[in-house]
């Protein structure tokens, strides 16, 4: 699939844009200016051997000139040291024209333009070397001549002028080329700064918009959960179903009290839609006793189960008694790197025995991590739902190939409706992570399928630049929420030690590496196109 750049992630890249497009113009213009000095130096006057110098000068500047507009086409493929080399070429060539027209003619103070455009440059070295580069040869050249220490070669000398009237206009040149290149950099900050306002000012309406989403995700949620249900005060096995605390796309969970010894439970019903498909209990039933077998404190356990040919197919878990991460994080929007560690430790010891076993859970969300408490132990992370689990060494599931998991963090496989590997819960228990950390789900949009398409085709804003975590968590959650598998870490346990060493501080060189690939590609804040597109959400940008 032929893909568009992505659009520009940072102030910097913001600038860094408009210097490639102000590039791509001056080369321009300077192409043609080299080819009509070569079509007309001939019919010149002046120096012959200025003419000779100029002409290896202008052949040069047409090949350089012309590389730079054909190259740039492509924003990716801007290279700084390109760039300075042309400076280089055009500052040589300039002074040797400026020699040509006579040094103490109008066209040194052209030098001040060119000092301006390139002073606004990414590279604050590369500015100051082109600015010394100018001045130092406007003043070398301009005491060889005044001084007597050479003649002027100039079609213009003003020999007839007084002598200080030279020194005056000198020293003013040297004026403006320093106020150019002080000015230019001054700006560049200045629009660093307003741009970055503007960015932090959108950021903030993205994260008021995801939290308001989240909310009223759960608000749908709570209101349809707390009341009577369809088989409320039924008997189901030994259990008395009583209010539902649950429902999602799948089925619902009722609250249930075991009638012979009064012990809480909770009972996992299909719904009636699930049911009507063609081998749903079959899967349903062998699903739950492959999440049965799972022997981690961090998932929560399956007490019993409906035979075969039950007219009503039907799970039993242990009742947990605590809160979810989506209720903490509604509450306090953002966890501890303590708490977060703690969460993804857990939660990962779940994750990888599952996937060690071929199951895949696909809905790894905040709703589906409970923090149980025991009256009798510490509480403890717990894993709830493999409703929508896959065993990834068998064919078949529950949901017969449709897309499924909470848009926000699912994989992007999933999202495209392909197959789903372990790393696909890996990837989301990354996407948790990110929203612990930055206060804001990875992903959200104005619907459902917007919210897919930015899973698939984009990177979420640079977590070290909307929460205060250290630079080394940008290259763990870059590789975590990799769009191919393939680029994710094996395991929850690599993502959680990765994370626990970049919340301390420590970075790791391979990882970082492993990061920089994947985000040359597709950069933090930034979306890829699919070619043919809408015209009105395409994206042009480069890293």
């Amino acid at each position: 699939m032929e893909l568009r750049r992505p659009q520009a992630a940072s102030p910097a890249d913001a600038l860094l844009l408009e210097e490639i497009a102000r590039i791509r113009v001056y080369a321009l213009f300077s192409l043609i200016m080299y080819s009509a000095v070569l079509i007309g130096l001939p019919f010149l006057g002046g120096s012959t051997l200025l003419k000779w110098i100029l002409l290896p000068q202008m052949v040069l500047g047409v090949a350089g000139a012309g590389h730079v507009v054909a190259a740039l086409r492509d924003p990716r493929r801007y290279r700084p040291r390109v760039i300075l080399a042309l400076a280089v070429l055009a500052t040589a060539t300039g002074y040797t024209v400026i020699l040509y027209w006579g040094i103490n003619s109008a066209a040194p103070t052209t030098v001040a333009l060119g000092l301006y455009f390139f002073s606004r440059s990414q590279s604050a070295r590369a500015a100051l070397f082109i600015y010394v580069l100018c001045a130092a040869t406007q003043a070398a050249l301009a005491a060889l001549v005044l001084t007597g220490a050479i003649d002027d070669p100039g079609i213009y000398t003003g020999a007839e002028r007084p002598l200080i009237y030279h020194v005056v206009t000198q020293a003013a040149l040297q004026f403006f080329y320093l106020m150019a290149h002080v000015l230019a950099r001054l700006g560049r900050v200045s629009t660093l700064h307003a741009i970055d306002s503007l960015l932090r000012a959108h950021r903030q309406v993205e994260q008021r918009d995801a939290a308001l989403q989240e909310v009223k995700q759960d608000l749908d949620r709570m209101a349809q959960i707390g009341g009577p249900g369809r088989h409320t005060d039924q008997v189901l096995g030994s259990y008395r179903l009583g209010a539902i605390i649950g429902r999602g796309a799948m089925g619902e969970v009722y609250e249930a009290t075991n009638t012979a010894s009064g012990q809480p439970a909770a009972v996992k019903l299909l719904h009636p839609h699930i049911l009507d498909a063609p081998g749903a209990v079959e899967r349903f039933l062998r699903e739950a006793r492959a999440a049965g077998a799972l022997e981690s404190p961090h998932v929560v356990r399956i007490l019993d189960a409906s035979g075969p040919g039950a007219p009503l197919p039907y799970l039993v878990m242990e009742r947990l008694v605590g809160t979810d991460l989506a209720f903490m994080l509604r509450k306090r929007r953002r966890l501890s790197g303590d708490s977060l560690m703690r969460m993804v430790r857990e939660v990962a010891d779940a994750i990888d025995e599952a996937g060690d076993k071929g199951i895949v859970h696909r809905d790894i969300k905040p709703h589906n991590l409970f923090l149980a408490e025991d009256g009798a132990e510490a509480s403890r992370w717990k894993v709830l739902d493999f409703g929508a689990s896959k065993l990834a060494r068998h064919h078949g599931t529950l949901t017969a190939g449709r897309v499924v998991g909470t848009p926000a963090y699912m994989a992007p496989e999933q999202a495209r409706g392909e197959d789903a590997s372990p790393r696909a819960d890996v990837y989301a228990l990354a996407a948790i992570a990110y929203r612990c950390l930055c206060g804001r789900p990875p992903y959200s949009g104005k619907d459902l399928p917007g919210t897919l398409y930015n899973v698939c085709y984009s990177m979420p804003p640079r977590p070290s630049e909307i929460a205060e975590v250290p630079a080394a968590v940008d290259a763990v959650l870059a590789v975590g929420l990799a769009k191919a598998p393939g680029d994710r870490f094996a395991s929850a346990a690599e993502l959680t030690a990765a994370l626990a060493a970049a919340l301390a501080g420590r970075g790791d060189p391979d990882l970082e590496a492993r990061a920089d690939a994947l985000l040359a590609v597709l950069p933090w804040g930034t979306r890829l196109e699919p070619a043919g597109a809408p015209s009105e959400s395409r994206t042009v940008s480069m890293r």
